[in-house]
């Protein structure tokens, strides 16, 4: 699918006025990229519910600079170096994976999204920008955790308002091999969601929490990376069945 001539030369300086104070200098070709994800964020928008946030600037600021924010600082805390296993739990409408992946794209990056329209999206996004080794997974975590192909596999699992740290941690830790991350982006919230995902962290083979914090912040406030590590297998039987995670949280 194209996009415009028009839209493909539209400035982005929000999207290049935060690269530059995170420290990334974005390339021709990211910023090409990011156009076109705009233009189709925008197209499909008017059909799909992708994102609560429409207007350009607000894209760019909310959604692709905070997840570059999110890159420098796997980045500074040594855990992105550009070919990593990536899998972004959640994903919707592309967030945080894709725009790693465009700044890195070397990343070997899997969006996992169960909603069939949004996955659609993501399809459709991924060919649009040519993004290689980037893969998409129409299935729900509980189900695709088990899958042979993707259960402890992965280097990084990244979680952006997916849902509270008791249940992210079961959806996303089967994911991981031992010595691997899950970076979940997280608000106010976090310490105490935190004490309230202990023993669930410490059932599914997680260990103790690095937190990092997000540079810039968010448009809603202060943001912080709940950044676990993998530090032993997850037992057979987790995750647990669909729903189960969120509704029944392991205590």
């Amino acid at each position: 699918m194209g996009c415009q001539r028009g839209e493909q030369e539209a400035g982005l300086p929000a999207l290049e006025a935060g690269a530059a104070a995170l420290g990334l200098k974005l390339s021709p070709t990211a910023l090409d990229r990011f156009r076109r994800y705009q233009a189709l964020l925008d197209e499909y928008g008017a059909r799909v519910n992708l994102t609560s946030v429409r207007d350009a600037e607000g894209v760019q600021r909310r959604h692709f600079v905070e997840s570059l924010a999110l890159g420098m600082a796997l980045r500074e805390a040594g855990r992105l170096h550009g070919r990593e296993r990536v899998i972004d739990v959640g994903s919707g409408a592309g967030f945080p994976g894709v725009p790693l992946a465009i700044v890195w794209p070397g990343l070997h990056l899997t969006l996992l999204e169960a909603t069939q329209k949004k996955a659609r999206f993501l399809e459709a996004l991924v060919g649009e920008l040519a993004l290689p080794g980037a893969y998409v997974v129409a299935q729900r975590a509980e189900d695709a955790a088990h899958e042979p192909l993707l259960r402890e596999r992965f280097d990084l699992a990244l979680a952006r308002a997916v849902a509270p740290l008791p249940a992210l941690v079961e959806l996303c830790l089967p994911f991981l091999r031992v010595g691997g991350r899950l970076a979940a982006v997280k608000g106010s919230h976090l310490d105490a969601e935190l004490k309230e995902a202990v023993r669930a962290t410490a059932r599914c083979g997680g260990g103790t929490a690095q937190l990092l914090a997000l540079p810039g912040g968010g448009a809603a406030g202060p943001l912080r990376v709940a950044l676990i590590p993998k530090v032993r297998q997850t037992p057979p039987e987790l995750p647990r069945r669909a729903g189960l995670p969120q509704h029944e949280p392991l205590r």
